[in-house]
């Protein structure tokens, strides 16, 4: 785990990624290689406890970081409703330290958010105007993180809200799929959840190739997802005749399936300012499914 300062002089910015064993972490830490003008130091939650504000200036001040890109978060949503102080704890306020430190030390802040907290009842993609709505406890205290972010208001901070997000790493809908469809004649899977897959690396490259752009004084945000609109049913489609796999795969609504936190029936993102302002190009989800699956694949 890279988490010492090789030497300051040479480096044009020292960045910390929070939560690097998670997915997007994960692709970050793949993309290194690629962006040597940059020093990472990635930690997790056994190098860098978040929530623990003394910790994280001493360790900003000891590696000199000018640039966070927080990937950590409580992700478990369902586990959340039974544990929403911890779940505040790391989605609120860890939020609250990293901002502080990120303004006294003139620190670009990149923080990861979620579709979620929107409530799912609009009837056209959810743009940053779009005000939110969260309709489970994971949502709530996304957005509080969100609000903490704007409240404190460090410069060339950046909220990107991201959907569905899955990856050659960690635990997530692909990897199920895959198990569950060599395991099993048949599958049961929602067709009434509307909105897109994220494919991590995408959206590392994004983050990456974004922060020499980010220059403003008050928080901005951006949505990101890759481009396209499915549902769970489509999605697992995609992932089993990609992988010629036999699994029948039947659709069912959201109340046969039902779970202890509520979901947003449409989250769909609206991309369009995260496009225009920093010029970038978002692949399709199945071209960016496919590549992924070749990736676990290769594994």
């Amino acid at each position: 785990m890279q988490n010492i300062l090789k030497n300051p002089k040479i480096y044009m910015s020292n960045i910390l990624v929070t939560g690097s064993n998670g997915q997007l972490g994960s692709e970050i830490r793949f993309l290194e290689k690629d962006y040597k003008q940059y020093n990472f130091l990635f930690t997790d939650v056994k190098q860098l406890d978040i929530t623990d504000k003394e910790a994280i200036q001493e360790f900003v001040n000891k590696n000199k970081i000018n640039i966070i890109i927080n990937c950590a978060a409580y992700t478990a949503v369902d586990k959340a409703e039974a544990e929403p102080e911890l779940a505040n704890n790391i989605n609120n306020i860890a939020v609250v330290h990293l901002a502080e430190i990120a303004k006294s030390n003139k620190c670009k802040f990149i923080h990861v958010s979620t579709d979620y907290i929107f409530d799912g009842e609009a009837f056209k993609s959810y743009s940053e105007a779009h005000l939110p709505n969260p309709k489970n406890v994971y949502g709530k205290t996304k957005l509080d993180g969100e609000l903490s972010l704007q409240r404190i208001n460090p410069e060339n901070s950046i909220i990107i809200r991201t959907s569905w997000v899955y990856s050659s790493f960690g635990n997530n809908f692909v990897k199920t799929m895959l198990k569950l469809g060599k395991e099993r004649e048949s599958l049961n899977v929602i067709d009434d959840q509307i909105g897109t897959p994220t494919y991590a690396l995408d959206l590392a490259k994004t983050i990456l190739e974004v922060i020499p752009k980010i220059n403003n004084t008050e928080v901005e945000l951006y949505h990101y997802s890759n481009e396209g609109v499915c549902c769970w049913y489509d999605f697992a489609k995609a992932i089993f005749e990609e992988s010629k796999i036999k699994c029948k795969i039947n659709p069912i609504t959201t109340d046969k399936y039902p779970t202890a936190a509520k979901r947003p029936h449409f989250s769909l993102l609206n991309k369009n300012k995260i496009k225009s302002s920093f010029n970038i190009e978002i692949p399709y989800w199945k071209d960016s499914l496919f590549v992924c699956l070749d990736k676990i694949d290769s594994k």
